[in-house]
């Protein structure tokens, strides 16, 4: 991990989309005496950021010119991209400048690794590195094991063990992150939508059964961005949707309010367990 302290002169930028992610960076870097420029994506990114931020500028999410223009306005050399973009707003919902147009007809696939790793590529021909998201988050990454009071029962380990081996296939094409699982059956796979709304697919299809949620990393995780993430809503999600079980990756997981997710956890009798990627 990169060493950071007061002393550092480099001016730094946070990227933010949606949810608790960039509210959490901007903490963990204040905590490390870093002041950050914050440039927040209009279709995504919290209001409230606002009033934690005070040098920060709004830009849509097709406009990367602009976006890399308020970089080198603000003499910016490292950046940060942290909360959600949805997928399906990245290929449907945008309107492109020039420069975003471009890049996207330049890719010869259209999957989140490849836009995001092309516009990481431009930024630092721009002279900005984009940097690790979880650098300032370290304690938000578990390490491996049973993380609630209950492990999983033999029949949600057996499903845990069958998920895993079908997400680690699914995230290592870049189709999703996410699966959900019934006696040894894959009963929904996350695509464009978020490991959420996947859970609430396969809570419909399920029709009230018991589930299990397996949530993976990629196979050469590039932690700078689409880091998997989990929180008090996908506990929430999870208890309604009569899911009982849930397995992340240890190490490259972000646990977003850990102690108030754990604490929900255990009051619905969901169990959680990080294994190694």
């Amino acid at each position: 991990m990169t060493s950071f302290n007061s002393q550092n002169t480099e001016q730094w930028a946070l990227i933010a989309g949606n949810g608790k992610f960039p509210f959490l960076v901007l903490e963990g870097a204040r905590s490390q005496g870093i002041q950050m420029v914050v440039i927040a994506i209009k279709e995504e990114a919290f209001p409230e950021l606002e009033r934690v931020a005070p040098g920060l500028h709004w830009v849509s999410l097709g406009d990367l010119g602009g976006t890399i223009d308020l970089l080198k306005k603000e003499r910016v050399s490292r950046a940060v991209m942290a909360g959600q973009v949805k997928h399906n707003k990245i290929f449907s919902s945008i309107k492109p400048d020039w420069k975003m147009a471009k890049l996207l007809m330049s890719l010869a696939t259209k999957n989140t690794d490849s836009l995001i790793g092309a516009v990481a590529k431009v930024l630092e021909e721009e002279g900005v590195q984009l940097v690790d998201s979880t650098a300032f988050l370290k304690p938000l990454l578990p390490a491996p094991g049973v993380l609630t009071r209950r492990a999983p029962d033999a029949g949600e380990a057996a499903d845990i063990a069958y998920g895993r081996e079908i997400a680690r296939q699914i995230a290592g094409l870049d189709l999703g992150q996410t699966v959900v699982i019934r006696d040894r059956a894959c009963v929904a796979i996350e695509a464009m939508e978020g490991t959420d709304e996947t859970v609430e697919r396969a809570a419909r299809l399920a029709g009230g059964q018991r589930l299990v949620v397996v949530k993976v990393s990629k196979p050469k995780q590039d932690m700078r961005f689409d880091v998997p993430v989990v929180g008090l809503p996908t506990m929430e999600v999870m208890k309604r949707g009569h899911a009982t079980a849930l397995a992340i990756d240890a190490g490259r997981t972000l646990l977003m309010d850990r102690e108030p997710m754990l604490e929900a956890a255990n009051a619905a009798g969901i169990a959680i367990q990080a294994f190694e990627p």
